[in-house]
């Protein structure tokens, strides 16, 4: 419960009043006036009373809209895999599967994909083993944009990156670029939630040659509902979570259900993380989105901090997609570098070298910087 605080004020003016020692009254410090001790009392006992009884409403109030005090997150049974299954039919005789000896990688493919090299390291021996025990995927994003159009993200990617080496776009060459199909889990359920939030508002006044600071605090409930539908999370250990999250979003609107017909061309990541795995990352990215929902809604003040937020999820249905991803690697002074593009949009991602003469310079030139403000300070402070 917040505290009860009493901001003591001229009955005439509302100016800010002093206890005056001499007179043995209190006076006003704007217009003048002057009130009995006792006077003054009363005033504000009956003002304190009825702010207390204004504060027990209000709390009264936000107890039976969010019922209780409870905080953290629960959720509601677990994520739902009925809809996942192994049974390729057909299909299945006309699939192949490679592994790489290298780094580990699991890939799927038509019968007629050839595949000499592995798209996540660059091996360059990928050997065919047994298809089985692969689960078919509910959906697909076919691949929107061609090899052509990656290699051009990939340049516009190197534009504007100042530390970059300044030979690196020109004698970095290409090794290898791969469309592969990226395993991802798609977790639907929703969630209820509530939150309350110490929020202020601070405005500042002159009096004289004094600057008065006031703030006011305010104590902001919000409770809400949310649905979620496909909540994707990266099923491959080969490919970094930050970088399948930095190139999402994907446009739902070309979600296809599953056929092999998408694949002849390209390559199809086995998944290695399993849905039991996969819940945690699912579970932070429904509670974090509603969270978030609920804390755009304050609006109006200077701070908002959460005092206390209570999460409720419930678990849907789970289904097992591919998204589409440009793989390209490129060597440079005897380094390897990998680069992931979405096969929908374009955007791209991936760690590219840093010029240490050029990180030196600008370090360099930063300090300098900070040492001419440091003189000027030291400076107007001797003068």
């Amino acid at each position: 419960m917040a505290a009860q605080v009493t901001n003591y004020q001229c009955p005439a003016c509302t100016g800010p009043v002093h206890f005056s020692p001499e007179t043995g009254k209190v006076v006003c410090d704007y217009c003048g006036s002057t009130y009995e001790l006792a006077e003054i009392e009363a005033l504000y006992a009956e003002k304190d009373a009825k702010a207390a009884e204004t504060m027990a409403e209000e709390e009264k109030k936000e107890e039976a809209e969010i019922e209780d005090d409870r905080e953290g997150t629960e959720y509601s049974g677990d994520w739902d895999t009925s809809g996942l299954n192994d049974n390729w039919g057909e299909d299945s005789a006309n699939m192949k599967a490679y592994s790489c000896p290298s780094c580990g990688a699991e890939l799927i493919c038509d019968s007629t994909t050839g595949a000499t090299s592995c798209p996540y390291c660059g091996n360059p021996t990928v050997v065919p083993g047994q298809f089985t025990g692969a689960l078919k995927p509910n959906y697909v994003i076919p691949f929107k944009i061609k090899k052509e159009a990656a290699i051009e993200a990939l340049k516009k990617h190197y534009k504007g990156k100042y530390l970059l080496p300044g030979r690196f776009t020109s004698e970095n060459h290409l090794q290898e670029i791969k469309g592969v199909y990226v395993p991802f889990w798609m977790f639907d359920g929703s969630a209820e939630a509530s939150a309350s939030y110490d929020a202020t508002i601070t405005t500042v006044r002159r009096r004289g040659d004094e600057e008065i600071t006031d703030t006011a605090h305010y104590r902001v409930s919000r409770s809400g509902n949310m649905s979620f539908a496909k909540i994707p999370v990266d099923a491959s250990t080969k490919m970094p979570d930050e970088y399948m999250d930095s190139i999402e979003p994907y446009d739902y609107s070309d979600l296809k259900e599953f056929s092999t017909a998408y694949l002849p061309g390209f390559l199809a990541d086995k998944y290695d993380v399993t849905v039991d795995n996969s819940w945690e990352r699912a579970d932070t990215r429904c509670e974090q989105t509603i969270k978030s929902a609920l804390r755009s809604t304050v609006v109006g003040y200077q701070t908002c901090i959460p005092t206390r937020e209570w999460v409720n999820m419930e678990r849907g249905k789970v289904h097992y997609a591919l998204l589409p991803v440009w793989l390209l690697t490129t060597k440079w002074n005897g380094k390897n570098y990998l680069f992931a593009v979405n096969g929908q949009t374009g955007k791209t991602v991936g760690d590219l070298p840093v010029s240490k003469g050029k990180y030196w310079a600008t370090f360099a030139g930063i300090a300098a910087g900070l040492s001419v403000i440091g003189s000027i300070a030291v400076s107007l402070f001797t003068l």
